[in-house]
């Protein structure tokens, strides 16, 4: 036997036979008897058959190794084209028709369609409702939901749909995920998808857990189709799980998931294909049913979404119960039953870890796409006579879920899902329908934050009129129930479906996650707050979002590029000013929104009074500054010492640019103040201050606070009080017009108005004050023409007025100009003259002067500076109203700004030869005059 070779061989087998053949003739004397014959051949017909066998193990062994080996390049070929190129061999093996089912299945189940395939009961009707209240309560909110739509982003039937031009094709690659657990709808399902005009290159079926699972996979075997594949577990995946797997789905373009009661219409996917193609909807979810989340009611929460009876819970699109059909695309809250979107975006649905795994992956995917990708979500219209347009052509098993009976615990946590979404920017139909105002959103990131700003929350808060929001990290970094007690909140504000405080529950997303391919790579935690800030910005639109000045980098970033996408203005308050801004709650949104937009520079001029210029510098150092840039600016003349520039170039200023000029030939007081600053555009302000000037802290808050209320009151050019040039930091005691130089007290001038109301001087301030650009230019044209070494040669003479006489003053030219064109200065009033400047009276180019014979008592001129909280003092603890401003004139005289100008019309002394009813106006760029005009 061994020199025959392997016993087990059919070669073996053969000699075999011969061999008993041979012992058979030899023991038989007729070799030709018919029991010899039979042998025979049944022997050659038993070796031809094991020989075919040979052959085809041979033949399928050859195709397997051949597509399993590695030596074959498939690196381009994802394993799904593998598979199916593989199973086209089965029809060559095992002809249609034959019971094996191929290599991949077992050969031994002859099975057919027609014996597997399970047909669910579909002999009930449409559920239709007649409350006729519910119908008219549906029907209203829907058309006002289309109209919105249709005017504002537009909304196409069908065929326009169809008209827009699209990249879809008939190579457009599309998986199919169908999920399955009882229903007896596969074989319906398949049968449709296999008769689409535009076919799905690979359909899944998924079995999670199901009792049906053995019946799903013999209907899968039935169908001999390469295209099908069945994906089953023990484990149970539930709802998000066929999501999880179509991440594999990298062969495709688009993925097309349906829940096991869709059947779609024969065009369905060609259709889905063509709009997800276009430009408008390309980067959408698309599908056939949805909903659109509830409505705020009267008393500012948010209902139930199953709440019945009530306009506020939203609706279902399309609903035949209550006869309503989709005839143009309409955007919704989010999809149920299928959804089509590329193969890139379900990626989108893990960017951040859902709420529960238990339900709600329908919203959460919505969610994620409009928060991530902001994307869309949206139902396809459908020709109503056509039902090969429809996303289920039996209109039945869908459609009747909205009168379905769903769980209390259920709905209970999808209510919290939808709500806790809107909390972290989710932007519904009814915040695009109803958009809000609201002046601020604050934001904190840490509990210490949320403590710091409480303040000025509850200053807004307690302001009638105001809607200030909160919205806090969450998470570790800031639990949302830590913060709400420090905020005066319940715990459960957290949660409550009205607008207080809005947690964002940071940490849900991946800190490596990126934010697609292609994009820039941001962190997770950026893109988080991001999505989040932006969508709250959308709904709320505020004029500010606060936070304090020391947010990490990432983190500030973030809620910056928000405020931007949203045209809300970033405020940064270092938090040791904090408490002293609680006067932000008094402007109006349109100040609010402009807090950034003007730019105070800081001139300084001085010479060899070193003393004094290190007071000066010190206050300035010590001031609140609100985190806004403040440039210096030092300005010297030729004669400066050196221990003033030694302290100059010592100088750190934290807040802006330093910047130093130095006189090269000398040019006195006139030019070192007129020449210290010239605007670089028309929201940049000039403070000037001569060194011996000392300022309160709180002087900058004074300035911001006033440009805010007075300026930035009103968009355009239109400002509310054009004749106001400047704003004071010192208050006079003495009317220094008047040769006698008078005492004089506005608290008690002004007591029956109010003590301390600030009001409206026709004198400009020397010693301390902040100058208008438009009303700088005005008065550098006009000086230049005005200017000469005489005083007694110039032109304007103001009745009674000591400035005619004066001969080195810049101010003089500066009155002169108010006096001619009706202009003001706004001035504090404090008790006992408290200001946000003092002059300290020290030996200069005017006090103690040679040339100069009046004598200066410290007790008139300097006053004591503010040294706490001015607003608390205010008329009504806030800036009044530009209408109730009270007006004086040169002479501390009540008048009109009328009466002002009339005054100065009447001299006709100006640089334009006017009658006495005009005032000369002026190009504002260049501060050339142009023309007379009535007053």
């Amino acid at each position: 036997m061994g020199a025959l070779g392997n016993p087990g061989s059919n070669a073996d087998i053969t000699q075999s036979l011969l061999w008993d053949h041979k012992s058979s003739a030899n023991s038989n004397s007729n070799p030709n008897s018919s029991a010899a014959k039979t042998r025979i051949v049944k022997g050659l017909k038993l070796t031809a058959g094991l020989t075919l066998l040979q052959f085809i193990f041979a033949m399928y062994a050859t195709f397997l190794l051949y597509f399993m080996s590695p030596n074959v390049d498939v690196s381009h070929t994802p394993w799904t084209s593998r598979i199916a190129i593989a199973q086209q061999w089965k029809h060559i093996l095992w002809p249609t028709g034959s019971h094996s089912q191929g290599i991949f299945k077992n050969p031994n189940s002859p099975l057919s369609k027609q014996g597997t395939c399970q047909i669910e009961d579909l002999a009930f009707p449409q559920k239709k409702s007649n409350n006729t209240r519910m119908i008219q309560l549906k029907t209203e909110l829907f058309q006002e939901i289309t109209a919105f739509q249709q005017r504002n982003s537009g909304s196409e039937t069908l065929q326009e749909l169809l008209d827009l031009p699209s990249s879809s094709s008939n190579s457009t690659r599309i998986t199919v995920v169908l999920n399955h657990f009882k229903r007896r709808t596969l074989c319906a399902q398949l049968d449709a998808l296999l008769g689409q005009s535009l076919p799905p290159q690979s359909i899944w079926v998924l079995a999670f857990a199901s009792p049906n699972h053995d019946a799903l996979s013999r209907i899968v075997d039935a169908y001999n189709d390469s295209r099908i594949q069945f994906v089953s577990s023990t484990f149970d995946f539930k709802y998000y799980g066929r999501f999880q797997v179509a991440l594999q789905a990298d062969s495709c373009d688009f993925v097309y998931f349906l829940d096991d009661d869709m059947i779609p219409g024969r065009r369905m996917l060609e259709i889905l294909s063509h709009v997800a193609g276009t430009e408008k909807y390309g980067n959408s979810v698309l599908g056939s049913i949805g909903r659109i989340l509830p409505f705020r009611q009267k008393d500012f929460s948010f209902p139930s979404y199953r709440k019945f009876g009530s306009k506020e819970a939203g609706i279902y699109l399309p609903d035949p119960a209550y006869g309503i059909v989709i005839e143009r695309i309409v955007q919704v809250d989010f999809l149920s039953s299928s959804w089509f979107l590329s193969a890139e975006n379900v990626k989108a649905l893990f960017i951040e870890t859902p709420f529960t795994f238990a339900t709600g992956e329908d919203l959460h995917l919505s969610y994620q796409m409009q928060k991530y990708r902001d994307a869309g979500s949206y139902v396809l219209p459908v020709d109503p006579t056509d039902p090969a347009t429809w996303g289920d052509k039996e209109h039945r098993l869908a459609y009747v879920s909205e009168t379905t009976v769903i769980h209390k615990d259920i709905v209970e946590i999808r209510d919290d899902q939808w709500w806790r979404a809107l909390s972290r920017g989710y932007v519904t139909q009814w915040s695009r329908m109803n958009p809000q105002q609201s002046d601020v959103i604050f934001y904190a990131h840490t509990l210490d934050q949320v403590t710091d700003l409480a303040p000025l929350i509850a200053r807004f808060r307690a302001t009638p009129g105001k809607k200030a929001y909160v919205a806090v990290a969450g998470g570790v970094h800031c639990p949302c129930k830590e913060a709400a007690p420090l905020l005066g909140l319940p715990t459960e504000a957290c949660h409550e479906r009205r607008f207080k405080i809005f947690d964002l529950e940071m940490g849900s997303i991946a800190a490596t996650w990126k934010a697609g391919e292609g994009d820039r790579g941001f962190s997770g935690q950026f893109q988080e707050i991001y999505g989040a800030m932006r969508g709250l910005v959308r709904i709320h639109s505020p004029a500010i979002i606060v936070t304090v000045a020391d947010l990490e980098r990432g983190v500030r970033d973030a809620v910056d590029l928000a405020a931007k996408r949203g045209n809300a203005t970033l405020v940064e308050l270092p938090r040791p000013s904090i408490q002293h801004a609680l006067w932000m709650a008094d402007l109006k949104p349109i100040s609010l929104q402009q807090w950034n937009k003007m730019t105070i520079v800081v001139n300084i001029i001085t010479q060899n009074r070193v003393g004094s210029l290190n007071r000066l510098l010190q206050s300035l150092a010590s001031a609140h500054y609100l985190g806004d840039k403040i440039h210096m600016t030092f300005n010297m003349d030729s004669k400066v010492d050196a221990p003033t520039l030694e302290l100059v170039h010592a100088f750190q200023w934290p807040h802006g640019r330093k910047i130093v000029r130095r006189r090269i030939i000398p040019g006195g007081l006139i030019r070192a103040v007129s020449e210290s600053w010239y605007p670089a555009h028309d929201h940049e302000y000039g403070l000037l201050l001569e060194d011996d000037i000392e300022v309160s802290p709180f002087y900058y808050m004074w300035l911001k606070y006033a440009l805010l209320t007075y300026v930035y009151s009103t968009t355009g050019p239109t400002v509310p009080i054009p004749e106001l040039g400047s704003i004071a930091l010192y208050t006079p005691r003495l009317v220094e017009v008047v040769k006698e130089r008078p005492k004089w007290n506005a608290t008690d001038y002004f007591k029956a108005l109010h003590p301390n109301t600030p009001y409206l001087h026709q004198l400009p301030c020397s010693w301390g004050a902040l100058f208008f650009p438009k009303h700088w230019r005005e008065f550098y044209k006009y000086m230049g023409s005005r200017y000469t070494e005489d005083a007694k040669a110039n032109p304007v003479q103001i009745p009674r007025s000591r400035t005619n006489g004066w001969q080195a003053s810049w101010k003089k030219f500066l009155i002169d100009l108010m006096y001619l064109r009706g202009y003001v200065s706004l001035y504090p009033n404090f008790p006992n003259q408290t200001s946000f400047s003092t002059n300290h009276m020290e030996p200069g180019a005017h006090i103690a002067a040679v040339d100069n014979s009046l004598s200066h008592k410290r007790e008139d001129f300097t006053v004591p500076l503010m040294e706490e909280d001015f607003w608390k003092i205010l008329p009504a603890q806030r800036m009044p109203p530009p209408s109730k401003l009270p007006v004086i004139n040169l002479f501390n005289q009540a008048v009109s700004i009328k009466g002002l100008k009339a005054a100065g019309a009447k001299l006709e002394q100006d640089v334009l030869p006017c009658n006495a009813s005009q005032i000369v106006l002026v190009d504002h760029i260049t501060g050339d005059p142009t023309n007379c005009a009535r007053f």
